[in-house]
Parts: structure tokens; C-alpha cells; sequence
């Protein structure tokens, strides 16, 4: 009768090698956060941000969370800060220190709605720039779980 023992760890460190393979294959095919800025750079997240922007006045749930004349400035702010957050110049930082996005958001009524609302805007505007897969899909997983940690405000309180 074989030793069971040996045989196991034997199958598993070959399947655990060849697993091991692959997940450093796929970190290797994966746009790192911090590099997103040198692939798409100021030019990218410029017209990422005015996409997104272009959308807003116009959605009868973002629309009145946004003022029309500080419209530039929210944009102006976006951009810096996600410059910033992906590896680009600290211009954000330089002019308005920490990001602390839950304090600067929480005057406005984030709730779920708000929250998806939000993200199938910046969804339509990283269709329409068409970035490069590998940084969309980053900046995509980024802005859902950053839209998600903003929600200051049940649904129901908002009606």
C-alpha cells in the first residue's frame, strides 16, 4: 500500500507550482495603481473627468448635487485628485492637502442611488474615452468600491 502522505503533498506542490505561475502571469498582465498615470496620463484623465463632467447637469439625481458655478472646480478637483491617486503629479495635495473624502463629501446626500448613479456616469465616460484595458479596468474597480465607501446616507432618509 502506498503512503498516502507522500503522494499528496507530491500532486499538490505541482498544482500549487503551476498555480503559482499563473497568478504571477496574471499580476505581470496587470496595470499596477500607481502606473495608471504613466499609461494614460494628464491627457487620459483629463478626458476622463470631462466625459464624466459632460453628463452631469444634464442627470436628475447628480445634477443638483453638483452647483453650476462651481461646475469647473468640481472637475478641476477630480482630476487633480485622481492624478495624484494613480501616480501623476501632487498638484491635489499641494493645493488642498489630504484627500479625506469622506469629510469633503459628507455635506451631500450620498446614498445608494446617488452611489450608482454616479458610477454608470463615470462608467459611460471610460466607454466613450476608450483607455487602455488594463487601466480602465483598475480605474472601474477603484471608482465602484470608493463610490461605495462614500455612501453617507440611507436611501429612505433621502425621499
Amino acid at each position: 500500500m502506498k503512503d498516502r502522505r507522500s503522494f499528496v503533498p507530491l500532486r499538490c506542490a505541482g498544482f500549487c507550482w503551476r498555480a503559482r505561475d499563473l497568478v504571477e502571469e496574471l499580476r505581470s498582465l496587470r496595470v499596477e495603481e500607481s502606473e495608471i498615470y504613466s499609461a494614460i496620463g494628464e491627457e487620459g484623465f483629463t478626458r476622463l473627468v470631462a466625459a464624466f463632467y459632460g453628463r452631469v447637469p444634464q442627470d436628475d439625481v447628480l445634477g443638483p448635487m453638483y452647483p453650476a458655478h462651481d461646475l469647473a472646480g468640481a472637475e478641476q478637483r477630480l482630476r487633480d485628485f485622481l492624478i495624484y491617486r494613480f501616480g501623476g503629479p501632487p498638484r491635489y495635495i499641494e493645493e488642498r492637502g489630504h484627500p479625506r473624502l469622506r469629510m469633503r463629501h459628507a455635506p451631500f446626500a450620498v446614498g445608494r442611488a446617488a452611489r450608482n448613479r454616479w458610477i454608470a456616469a463615470m462608467n459611460a465616460a471610460l466607454d466613450e474615452i476608450k483607455l487602455p484595458p488594463d487601466a480602465e479596468q483598475a480605474l472601474r474597480s477603484f471608482f465602484d468600491s470608493t463610490a461605495t465607501f462614500l455612501i453617507n446616507r440611507p436611501d429612505d432618509l433621502l425621499k
